[in-house]
């Protein structure tokens, strides 16, 4: 152990250990012997966050301040709307910006596609099961001028996702397949772009198909609140066959008739403003995040904030993954910089002042609203009161905040009063170290979408026996979860009665078997049934049947008005009057 000292250190809202360890001055082996003193088992590369680096800094004599970026306030969705319409309402130094379009529509309605033909690139190809499972975006030109295009999932699973989809976008396209009409998901886009008034372009897919009826299209259009500009209404349409590149170039130009008319304008002078569509913790690059500028121009070398991580630009990217040194307004850029990857819908500022090479943040709020998601041994996502309640514990890793927001969206619809689900972690990046520590102490099994363990975390699992499941299809993944959940369920005994016998006589009184003799009043009797005796319609036991004769001769099965003479095996003791039930019981699986 070093000598204590008073050695001042500023810590920003969660470091690496190795980071950390620099930052104290000491020997990695020191800062990581202290950390397991303190119950947290983390490799040099994990981050641990600014509440636990407090502790360890200050159990090694270090006097401990938090680095944080100034701000004036925490920017919503909602403040941040509020500011792009007092800007274009103020017409000060405004200037055109390309139109953002995302493209909605029902599961194999031919978005994706669609997307591929304005693309001329195969997106279904590289998406795990057909299923759009991300959102991405990225720029096409059409007669010299650019539209921005946001991708969102169309399958049921991700409406949270699709929703966010189409709150940052200028312009919707709907697609609907011209041979199967508007369907559930459809109409809930539909509804969802009338109540936002949100400007929409129809494009009417599959019209290659032989027997498509593109009037019963409009018509149902028409009748959930979409009227075409052909039938009188205002909504332009393009028929369309994506998969054959069919009128693709007639609907780009509706979407740019749709921007002319809408006239979209944003300030590229002022500082920059964008929302966080996606984040990933890349192995080699560390925290990517997919944002779009929505005002303001962004730069390398910025400082910047979102949601609760901080960092300085170090690198832009366009959708392409070329480098660029800047980003205007409606331009979607992955960057490079930040601490630890932002959620999804966070909204992207930069630090406009400094003090002493320093950021600071001045708004108490803001600070106190700051989420951690690095590495927590105590971290539980979800807690359980009720504890009845059969408990799967699960870590969850995701390869993009997006896909564990749809995960947990679609977990959450699952309702049991017997068992349920509880995070013991959920997190973006590779199934590490620290997951199947984590996994081995709390009983949990780990799943990972969309990404991979280290090959530590693989022998480190393999060795503790706690198990490992990756897919790249999220259904799979919620299968096998409602499998494990159902395990956990008690089983389902399903009783079948078969007849009532009224009891006559008794021929034998053994201590745990009688042989009695009756006749069968409803019903019939099973040999090797279940048995239960009645007493003035009471129950007073249970037992079995050992054997059944009709005129002392050995039968399966008697029928009603007959007499019979059984063998109980069992503890209660029956009398002359009583009544026994014949039944059976069988076990089931129980389900969801």
């Amino acid at each position: 152990m070093p000598e204590k000292n008073t050695k001042k250190i500023n810590l920003p809202s969660s470091v690496t250990v190795k980071k950390f360890g620099e930052l104290l001055g000491l020997p990695i082996n020191i800062v990581i012997t202290e950390l397991m003193k303190n119950g947290i088992l983390a490799s040099i590369n994990e981050k641990i966050d600014f509440e636990t680096a407090s502790i360890i800094a200050q159990d090694l004599g270090f006097e401990v301040s938090e680095e944080i970026l100034e701000a004036s306030g925490e920017m919503t969705l909602e403040k941040l709307n509020e500011l792009l319409k007092k800007e274009h309402d103020s017409g000060d130094h405004l200037r055109s910006r390309p139109p953002v379009v995302t493209i909605l529509g029902h599961v194999d309605h031919g978005k994706t596609t669609l997307l591929d033909a304005i693309r001329k690139s195969n997106v279904a190809g590289k998406e795990s099961g057909g299923i759009t499972q991300h959102i991405s975006a990225y720029q096409v030109k059409k007669k010299g001028k650019l539209i921005t295009f946001v991708d969102t999932p169309g399958h049921e699973a991700f409406s949270a996702m699709r929703e966010r989809g189409v709150s940052l976008a200028d312009i919707a396209v709907l697609v609907v397949a011209a041979d199967d009409g508007v369907r559930p998901q459809t109409s809930e886009v539909i509804e969802y772009l009338l109540a936002k008034k949100i400007p929409t372009v129809v494009a009417i897919n599959k019209i290659d198909k032989v027997g498509v009826n593109v009037q019963k299209v409009k018509q149902e259009l028409a009748d959930k609140g979409i009227l075409l500009e052909e039938w009188g209404g205002d909504v332009l349409s393009s028929k369309i066959s994506a998969k054959q590149n069919i009128g693709i170039d007639g609907l780009l130009e509706n979407i740019l008739l749709t921007a002319e008319v809408e006239d979209y304008k944003a300030n590229y002078s002022r500082e920059p403003i964008g929302i966080v569509l996606e984040s990933n913790l890349d192995p080699q690059k560390g925290p990517v995040a997919t944002i779009l500028v929505k005002t303001g121009t962004l730069k390398e070398g910025q400082d910047i904030i979102a949601g609760s991580t901080i960092g300085r630009v170090r690198r832009i990217e366009d959708f392409r993954g070329q480098r660029i040194t800047e980003a205007g307004p409606s331009t979607p850029v992955n960057i490079i910089g930040l601490q630890s990857t932002p959620n999804s819908n966070d909204i992207l500022q930069s630090v406009v002042e400094r003090s002493g090479g320093k950021s600071k943040l001045n708004s108490s709020k803001f600070k106190n609203s700051l989420e951690q998601e690095s590495f927590s041994a105590q971290k539980i996502m979800k807690t359980i009161a009720d504890e009845k309640i059969k408990k799967l514990n699960i870590i969850l890793k995701s390869d993009v905040q997006g896909s564990l927001e749809a995960i947990q969206q679609i977990l959450a619809e699952i309702k049991s009063e017997e068992v349920a689900i509880e995070y013991i972690s959920v997190g973006v990046g590779n199934i590490t170290e620290s997951d199947v520590r984590l996994a081995s102490s709390s009983n949990a099994t780990i799943y990972g979408f969309s990404v991979d363990a280290t090959s530590v975390a693989k022998r480190m699992a393999e060795s503790a026996e706690v198990e490992i499941k990756n897919y790249s299809i999220i259904y799979e993944l919620i299968d096998n979860i409602k499998e494990k959940l159902t395990d956990l369920l008690p089983p389902v005994i399903e009783r079948t009665d078969f007849g009532k016998l009224t009891i006559l006589a008794i021929f034998k009184n053994g201590k745990e078997d009688m042989i009695v003799g009756g006749k069968i009043v409803s019903g019939k009797l099973v040999n090797n049934s279940l048995l239960e005796v009645f007493r003035a319609d009471k129950s007073i036991g249970k037992g079995k049947m050992g054997n059944l004769q009709e005129n002392k001769v050995d039968v399966d099965e008697c029928q009603t008005g007959k007499e019979c003479g059984i063998t109980f095996i069992g503890k209660t003791k029956i009398k002359t009057g009583d009544t026994i039930l014949c039944y059976q019981e069988e076990v089931k699986k129980n389900i969801l």
